[in-house]
């Protein structure tokens, strides 16, 4: 198996299959994999035929809650870039660091403020449901929309391809910033340089 994969020590040691069903999620690769493969082992597959997009879910729904969220602020930043203003996002960003009741409502004061048309608002609904229910206080005994934290995470980093500088390297570097997440890192990866000279003179 790739050494991309391994040491991934936040990811549970749970089938892959078990995950996305939890998640309400599913792939659209055929895998050869039996059903009770592990994550690495389902992402050096999907690595190996090329399949991004499926990869990057697999990541969505086996990463934790709160390392998920973080994962989808890092593509939330690149959205709005380094100037970019989004209480959204710096909403959700401070809820990874500081996962309170009190800044979960204010989450929930952003999204029902602040969310409309802004590019990083899968962030905040992401950091919201986090903690796995509908919100503090007596919303606490009612669980959160099912895969609702994965769905976000997968939306707003696939959001991120049309940035470039071409789907190959962009794939990579959403992928890169899961894993280093899940080693414990802070995901903060460099983009790479293009791999491919095509187009040029």
């Amino acid at each position: 198996m790739s050494d991309r994969f391994a040491n991934l020590k936040k990811i549970p040691e749970q089938p892959a299959a078990r995950l996305l069903a939890a998640a309400n999620a599913k792939l659209k690769t055929a895998l050869k994999a039996p059903a009770s493969a592990t994550v690495p082992v389902v992402l050096a597959e999907l690595e190996e035929v090329g399949a991004h997009v499926d990869l990057i879910r697999v990541l969505s729904v086996s990463l934790p809650p709160r390392e998920c969220v973080w994962w989808a602020c890092l593509a939330g930043r690149d959205l709005i870039g380094p100037e970019g203003q989004s209480l959204c996002l710096t909403t959700a960003e401070a809820w990874v660091f500081e996962p309170t009741d009190d800044i979960r409502l204010r989450l929930q004061t952003v999204l029902e403020t602040e969310s409309s048309g802004d590019k990083t608002a899968p962030c905040a609904t992401a950091a919201f449901y986090a903690p796995g229910n509908l919100g503090p206080g007596e919303m606490k005994e009612h669980p959160a929309p099912i895969g609702v934290v994965a769905a976000c995470a997968f939306g707003i980093n696939l959001k991120t391809l049309k940035l470039g500088p071409d789907p190959e390297t962009r794939f990579n570097l959403i992928i890169d910033r899961a894993l280093d997440i899940a080693r414990g890192g802070n995901g903060k990866v460099e983009l790479a340089e293009p791999t491919s000279q095509e187009g040029t003179a």
